[in-house]
């Protein structure tokens, strides 16, 4: 009895506090852990050799030291493959070809002890076992397969606190599980490569327990080193699918030259090129020159560790996302036959409403229906509805409801961008950029432009009880308009947009400066319209919005959405994986955090961000999409400010308040994205709290983890290199700290990312609403085109949208990306719960947090039902669900994943 007890001392508590490295206080924790749910207490069946007959033990025996000789013990584990990863009969079909050469073709494993031996001084190994694949073949078609294997340990083995998996076979597989006696589990996830790319025996600890480094057993100590020094590799060589070495890179693989000079992109990186880092595509470092790009074959996709590939259903539905764009965009526009311009606005609404295919027209001119055979006629609708749109939800209440000043500044507080709103502290507005390079920079507003849209108050008044707010696009974009206007298709303004802050908490546009490089000290560059006061200035203040509409796309998508999120995120994901081991407890903590995003990042350098890619052909700065991200976070990213409260404590709209809730207090009281944002975050930063505080008692637990500080310098010096000396980093030298960091990070890369990125479709589906890009500069009256204008103004407002396929391509894609796949993880949900932690406090603390954001969710259906918040209820208005935590698949216009997944 006394040996199969020590084979799992986990159960002895004598056995369990031993741990030479464990600190008192957390002993009275190891207690605790021992209590298993009702599911884990069972009946373990530990077969020995053939040296001793078949034993049972029960967990809640009480343990009784007897001193025996040591025997060999036969311990059960269950292995589990995800069949689903593996895919389809062709990569199934040569594991049964292996399995006729079990001799030639197997799996080995080894348990590891969480001791070590006396005798050697190394951790105690149990025997190698084999999963042979000749007794259970695997069945194409099923979700699962799971095999059977039989360890053979000493009586004394102790603990197991790892497990090394080594396959000799041709194909890798997905490794989800191992079990050990229905205990002790090893929550893998992971692709095991294959012997023909030299695979390297990989390592997995036990999930029933999280270790600071200090306190690693002895038994793991080496082996947690050996698992952090694999993934960082050695900075060199060429980088191969099947590896999982993590490390970093400069943005030198966006353009494409050898296609033609018009793909030439700079490289962003390092000194001369700040932005962000990403994970490598191959070469080292070292041998990157920041002046050369370098671009991969269609081939040869973009780097990344093996283990950030996308699971079967996230693939599936991409790909199917991917099918229905080009169906939508490709195969319809092989068939147009007319100029590349919506005629009236009929033309858009046919891409949602009727069943005709835009741009195929009969001789005659009139619009055809997309026939089909007789023979297939009862499938001609469902064929038809592949080919156009689902309706916005922006539309979907109101199809007028864009023409509207309301709905124009609803945007700025409850729309896919409600970063940019700032409070007015000085006017006229005065730009940061340098004279001396952009010249003139007064701005042409002046008192007498707004002062009758004030509701009787002066300007200075207005500012003074926080009245006026600003959209200012102006410094991020003057410095690259000269060369956005030489682009062909491509017209832009810097503008700035004025609103007053009205009695019922929306804000009133009362004036928008349009601006342009000055040419001449004594040529005007730049203009103001104000509300319109007849049919003339009607149009003219309609094609003002949708300029500030389309400096609001691309703001949105390039300094708030991918910088903010994607780019500036990634470094810390990286750093993660390189300096903190999966046994240590914020790594396990921020897994769910950082699912996907590697992957995704990729995808985006492959189609999105590239040279000719989406991004570029779709939003007004064209090739120099980039390079507008690389100036703002040079420029204005910093790190500390990044938090909810921080950055509306940054950009005036909500100031400090220790009497209220999340101590601050909003200016504006209707502010939909802060409210509830503010709920979220604070839900947050209480769970990081329970959770760091019961790791980290006081500042010198914090300052002695090296890991962790690993972590947190690698980030900013080597992720964030050329931002690495700016003072305004935080430190890590406490709990506070640790908690104020983290709650960020998971605070972007959740909710902050889900209010960016899956209303683009809802909202921005309808391009006159939020046109991504212009093609025409407004005419002035001695302007050649300004006649065509008052002759026909909507025909001039439709031909300053993009082009039909434009647009069609543009809504493609953001219906794609709106969209939540079938596998997504919402906050309040992890999908390892149940061997995430054993520990009751940090369960109860989880618990409690999902409890939380199920009561926000209530909160919110509650304010979107408040008649009094006219800014998420009312007429034509879409209630605010962008930050609703949950949802299902599609496009829905709510859930927040807990990672960067899209």
């Amino acid at each position: 009895m006394a040996m199969t007890k020590k084979i799992f001392g986990a159960f002895s508590m004598e056995e369990f506090n031993a741990n030479p490295f464990s600190r008192a206080l957390h002993r009275s924790r190891y207690v605790q852990q021992t209590k298993f749910p009702t599911t884990r207490k069972k009946i373990l069946q530990l077969r020995e050799g053939v040296r001793a007959p078949a034993v049972a033990l029960n967990v809640n025996e009480p343990v009784k030291a007897v001193a025996e000789k040591l025997v060999a013990l036969n311990v059960t584990a269950l292995v589990t493959l995800r069949n689903g990863e593996m895919g389809n009969a062709e990569q199934i079909i040569p594991l049964l070809f292996d399995a006729f050469k079990p001799s030639q073709r197997f799996t080995v494993l080894q348990l590891v002890s969480t001791k070590i031996d006396p005798r050697t001084m190394e951790p105690k190994m149990s025997k190698e076992a084999i999963l042979d694949w000749s007794k259970k073949k695997p069945t194409i078609g099923a979700e699962r397969n799971t095999y059977k294997v039989e360890f053979i340990v000493d009586s004394d083995f102790g603990v197991p606190g790892a497990i090394t998996v080594s396959n000799k076979y041709r194909r890798e597989f997905f490794l989800e599980s191992i079990t050990i006696e229905g205990v002790v589990q090893f929550v893998c996830n992971s692709w095991i490569q294959a012997e023909m790319v030299n695979a390297k025996k990989r390592i997995f600890f036990s999930n029933m327990q999280a270790y600071l480094p200090c306190e690693t057993p002895i038994g793991l100590k080496e082996l947690r080193d050996e698992e952090l020094r694999e993934l960082r590799g050695d900075g060199k060589g060429h980088r191969m699918p099947s590896d999982r070495i993590y490390d970093y890179d400069v943005y030198n693989d966006l353009g494409d030259p050898e296609n033609g000079i018009e793909y030439a992109r700079p490289t962003l990186g390092g000194e001369k090129n700040p932005h962000p880092r990403r994970c490598r595509t191959g070469r080292p470092p070292s041998s990157i020159d920041v002046d050369v790009e370098s671009r991969s074959h269609s081939f040869m996709p973009i780097y990344v560790p093996r283990d950030e590939a996308l699971e079967k259903g996230k693939s599936d539905a991409f790909n199917l996302g991917k099918l229905k764009g080009i169906l939508r965009n490709i195969i319809p526009s092989l068939t147009v036959t007319d100029s590349n311009v919506f005629k009236d606005f009929s033309d858009l609404d046919s891409l949602y409403n009727e069943r005709t295919l835009p741009g195929m027209k009969s001789p005659d001119g009139i619009h055809m229906k997309y026939s089909l055979p007789k023979m297939i006629h009862k499938v001609q609708a469902s064929v038809e509805e592949i080919f156009k749109f689902d309706p916005p939800m922006i539309i979907s209440r109101d199809t007028s409801c864009w023409l509207r000043d309301d709905q124009f500044s609803r945007q700025a507080l409850a729309g896919i961008n409600p970063l940019s709103i700032e409070r007015i502290k000085e006017f006229p507005p005065v730009s940061k950029l340098d004279r001396s390079i952009y010249g003139p920079l007064e701005s042409a507003l002046k008192e007498e432009h707004i002062r009758g849209h004030l509701d009787g108050m002066s300007v200075q008044q207005a500012i003074e009880e926080n009245k006026l707010f600003i959209l200012d696009y102006h410094d991020i974009y003057l410095p690259f308009l000269n060369q956005i206007n030489s682009l062909e298709d491509r017209k832009a303004y810097a503008t700035r947009t004025i609103f007053l802050l009205t009695p019922m908490e929306t804000l009133k546009p009362i004036a928008i400066e349009l601006s342009l490089p000055p040419v001449d000290p004594n040529s005007p560059s730049n203009q103001v319209l104000t509300p319109p006061v007849d049919a003339t200035t009607n149009w003219l203040w309609q094609l003002g919005k949708a300029h500030v509409c389309s400096n609001d796309s691309g703001v949105h998508q390039l300094v708030h959405h991918w910088l903010r999120t994607h780019a500036c995120m990634e470094p810390f994901i990286i750093a993660a994986h390189r300096q903190l081991s999966a046994m240590h407890p914020i790594y396990k903590f921020l897994d769910p955090h950082m699912r996907y995003t590697l992957k995704i990042n990729a995808l985006a350098r492959e189609t999105l961000i590239n040279a000719g890619g989406i991004i570029e052909t779709e939003f007004t700065p064209g090739k120099y999409c980039m390079q507008i991200s690389c100036a703002a976070y040079r420029d204005w990213w910093r790190f500390d400010l990044e938090g909810l409260p921080a950055d509306l404590i940054r950009r005036g709209v909500a100031i400090p308040d220790p009497t209220q809730a999340h101590g601050i207090r909003l200016l504006i009281e209707d502010y939909p994205y802060a409210t509830d944002g503010l709920l979220i975050w604070s839900a947050i930063q209480k769970l990081v709290q329970s959770y760091v505080n019961y790791y980290y008692q006081d500042a010198s637990a914090v300052c002695s983890d090296t890991e962790l500080q690993a972590w947190y310098d690698e980030s900013i010096n080597v992720g964030h290199a050329d931002l690495r000396h700016a003072s305004w980093w935080p430190k890590l030298s406490s709990p506070d700290d640790l908690i104020s960091i983290l709650t960020t990070i998971i605070w972007l890369a959740s909710a902050q990312h889900a209010a960016l990125n899956f209303g683009q479709y809802p909202y921005g589906g309808h391009v006159p609403t939020r046109p991504p890009l212009m093609r025409q500069l407004i005419p002035k009256e001695n302007d050649p085109e300004y006649m065509n204008f008052v002759k026909d103004p909507q025909g001039y407002f439709l031909s300053s949208l993009p082009s039909w396929s434009q647009i069609t391509k543009y809504m493609a894609v953001i219906d794609i990306i709106s969209s939540h796949s079938p596998d997504e993880e919402y906050l309040g949900v992890r999908k390892d719960l149940s061997t995430w932690s054993v520990d009751p406090k940090i369960l109860e603390a989880f618990y409690s947090f999902s409890m939380e954001i199920k009561r926000i969710e209530k909160e919110i259906d509650k304010r979107n039902s408040d008649i009094s918040l006219r800014n998420r209820c009312g007429v034509g208005i879409l209630p605010y669900e962008l930050l609703i935590p949950s949802s299902g698949p599609g496009v829905t216009c709510r859930g927040v994943p807990n990672s960067i997944t899209v």
